[in-house]
C-alpha cells in the first residue's frame, strides 16, 4: 500500500484551513550570515572577476553566444564578461522555479524561505543497514534509496544516492534514472556522466511527462552540473547547460572551488570565485534562451582539511554565506548539508547532519541535498537518511509559524479549570494533541520502557525502520507505456552490452 502524507510545513509557511494548502507567510529567510553590504561586496568582487580575469570556456557555442552578447574574447576561448550581461541575465532568469511530481502536480516551489530536503548523489560505497558492512554500492541500492525516499514524509526530492558498481559505466547514469523514476513519484535531481547521458535522461523524462512541451511546462526533473572550477568551464558542463536551457529545463550549475587548491584559502575569495563561475553560467543560459530556469549554488567558500586533504562536507566556517549572497539575487538555490564526515551512523553523524540541516533551513536554502552522506560523500547510508528524515521533521516543527488565537490561548478553559484543575481529559486536549510533533526514531520513553523495547541505539532503530519500509512500501508504478519507453531508451543506449538490458523488475 502507498502511504500518503500531508506536506511538512517549512519556516514562514502556514496551512490554509479551507484548502489545506501550504501558504508562504514571507519571502525572507529568518537568518542571514552576511550583512547586505557584505553581500554587495562579494557580488561586486564576482563581477570584477568576470570583467577583469574572465573565464575559460571549453565549448565553442558558449564562446560564440558571449561574443555576440558583447563579451571580450581572447586566446580563442577566454571570455571577459561585462556586468551589463550579468545584470540582464538576472532580469530574465525566473525568480521562481517549480518542480513537479511525476504525475505533473506542483510539488516544490523554489522561492522565498522555503527549504526542501533530499539525499545526495553518487556515493561509490554503502554502509549496509542490514549488516553494517561497508561495501561497493549496487543498482539495487539505488532502487532501495529511491523507494525509501518515496516513503519518508520529510524527504522532498530524490537523487541517486549511489553509483552502482554492477552497472556498465557507460550506462550507469541511465540505469540510475530508470531505477529512480520507477520507484518514486517525487521530483528527481539527476546527474549524468556525459552529455549523451543527459540527453537520454531528458528523453526518458519527456516520455514519462507526456512529451517535451509537457516536461518543460511541468518539470519533475532538474540536472545537477558540476563545473571544473570558477574560471574553467569544461565542455561537458557547458554542453549540458546549453542543452537544458534550449529545452527550458532547470539547470543546477555548480563550479567546484576548493580553498587552497582551485581557489583562495579565504572564504570570501573562494565564494566570490565560485559565484563568478555561477554567474557566468547564468549569462550563458540566458543568452541561449531568455527565461531558462537556472538554480544558483547555495554553497561555496569551503576548503580542504589541510591536515588530511579530505574535502569536509560539514565544516562550519562557510555555512550560510552562499545562501545570503544567493538571496541578494532572488534566484532559487541548490544548497547542501545533512551529511557527515563520520564513517558510521553514530553521534557525530547525527550532530553534523542536524547542525547543517538546521542552519541551511534558517538560511533559506531551497533544494537542500546530501542527506544520507557519510565519509565526506564517499559512502551513503539508508539508516543515516532515515535519521535525517527525523531531523527534517523536527526542523519543520521547530520553525513552523505559531498560531495565537482565542482557541489556542484557551483563556476560558484555564479559568474554568482553575488552580487545581486538570486538562488531561478535556476535549480541547484531544482536539490539539496531534498538533504536537511525535518522533518515529528519537526515543522519548523512560528508561524501563526503553529497555523493554530492546534498549536499542538510534542507529539500530533507524536500520530497523529502513528494513520495515523496504519490506512493505510499494511505490506507485510507472504506467506501462511510460516504463516501456524508458526501457527502450536504455536499451538503445546499451548497444551491444547485454548486461545493461536487465530490467529493474528482474533485479527485485
Amino acid at each position: 500500500m502507498r502511504t500518503h502524507h500531508s506536506p511538512a510545513r517549512r519556516h514562514g509557511e502556514t496551512v490554509d484551513r479551507v484548502s489545506g494548502r501550504i501558504v508562504t507567510a514571507g519571502v525572507a529567510p529568518p537568518y542571514s550570515r552576511l550583512a547586505p553590504e557584505q553581500c554587495a561586496a562579494l557580488s561586486e568582487a564576482s563581477l570584477e572577476i568576470l570583467e577583469r580575469t574572465g573565464v575559460r570556456l571549453l565549448a565553442p557555442e558558449a564562446v560564440e553566444l558571449l561574443a555576440r552578447g558583447g563579451a571580450a574574447i581572447s586566446e580563442g576561448n577566454r571570455a571577459r564578461i561585462p556586468r551589463r550581461l550579468v545584470e540582464r541575465a538576472l532580469e530574465t532568469a525566473p525568480r521562481r522555479v517549480v518542480l513537479h511530481d511525476r504525475s505533473g502536480r506542483p510539488a516544490l516551489p523554489l522561492e522565498g524561505a522555503r527549504t526542501y530536503f533530499g539525499p545526495g548523489s553518487d556515493c561509490p560505497r554503502i554502509v549496509d543497514h542490514r549488516t553494517g558492512e561497508r561495501r561497493a554500492a549496487r543498482l539495487a541500492d539505488v532502487r532501495d534509496a529511491a523507494r525509501l525516499c518515496d516513503a519518508l514524509p520529510n524527504i522532498d526530492f530524490v537523487m541517486s544516492l549511489f553509483i552502482p558498481s554492477d552497472a556498465p559505466p557507460a550506462l550507469a547514469d541511465r540505469l540510475q534514472f530508470e531505477a529512480m523514476v520507477g520507484n518514486t513519484t517525487k521530483p528527481i535531481v539527476f546527474v549524468t556522466y556525459e552529455m549523451s547521458g543527459c540527453a537520454d535522461v531528458v528523453a526518458m523524462a519527456e516520455a514519462v511527462a507526456g512529451g517535451a512541451d509537457a516536461l518543460r511546462e511541468r518539470p519533475f526533473v532538474a540536472c545537477y552540473i558540476n563545473v571544473t572550477s570558477g574560471l574553467v568551464h569544461n565542455t561537458d558542463a557547458l554542453e549540458k547547460l546549453l542543452f537544458l536551457a534550449g529545452k527550458g529545463l532547470p539547470a543546477l550549475y555548480v563550479p567546484v572551488v576548493s580553498g587552497g587548491t582551485s581557489g583562495p584559502m579565504t572564504m570570501a575569495g573562494g565564494l566570490a570565485l565560485s559565484n563568478a563561475g555561477a554567474l557566468a553560467g547564468l549569462v550563458i543560459s540566458q543568452l541561449k534562451r531568455e527565461g531558462a530556469p537556472f538554480v544558483l549554488p547555495g554553497f561555496g567558500g569551503d576548503a580542504l582539511d589541510m591536515r588530511t586533504m579530505v574535502d569536509p562536507y560539514c565544516a562550519p566556517e562557510p555555512r550560510g554565506m552562499a545562501e545570503s549572497l544567493g538571496h541578494r539575487y532572488g534566484l532559487p538555490l541548490f544548497t547542501l548539508g545533512g551529511g557527515s564526515e563520520s564513517k558510521v551512523v553514530d553521534g557525530q553523524a547525527s550532530v553534523e547532519a542536524g547542525l547543517t540541516m538546521l542552519l541551511g533551513a534558517l538560511s533559506g536554502g531551497h533544494l537542500f541535498h546530501d542527506l544520507g552522506y557519510l565519509e565526506s560523500g564517499l559512502t551513503g547510508s539508508l539508516a543515516q537518511l532515515a535519521v535525517c528524515n527525523e531531523i527534517a521533521g523536527w526542523i519543520a516543527s521547530a520553525t513552523a509559524p505559531v498560531e495565537i488565537t482565542p482557541e489556542t490561548l484557551a483563556l476560558d478553559l484555564i479559568d474554568a479549570a482553575g488552580p487545581e484543575g486538570s486538562f488531561l481529559k478535556l476535549p480541547h486536549t484531544r482536539r490539539h494533541m496531534r498538533e504536537r510533533w511525535y518522533p518515529t526514531l528519537f526515543d522519548r520513553d523512560n528508561h524501563a520502557g526503553w529497555l523493554a523495547k530492546g534498549g536499542r541505539s538510534l542507529s539500530d532503530r533507524a536500520a530497523e525502520q529502513v528494513s520495515a519500509i523496504l519490506e512493505r512500501h510499494r511505490p506507485e508504478p510507472l504506467p506501462a507505456e511510460a516504463a516501456a519507453a524508458v526501457r527502450a531508451i536504455v536499451a538503445r543506449a546499451a548497444g551491444d552490452i547485454p548486461a545493461a538490458l536487465e530490467t529493474e523488475a528482474s533485479r527485485a
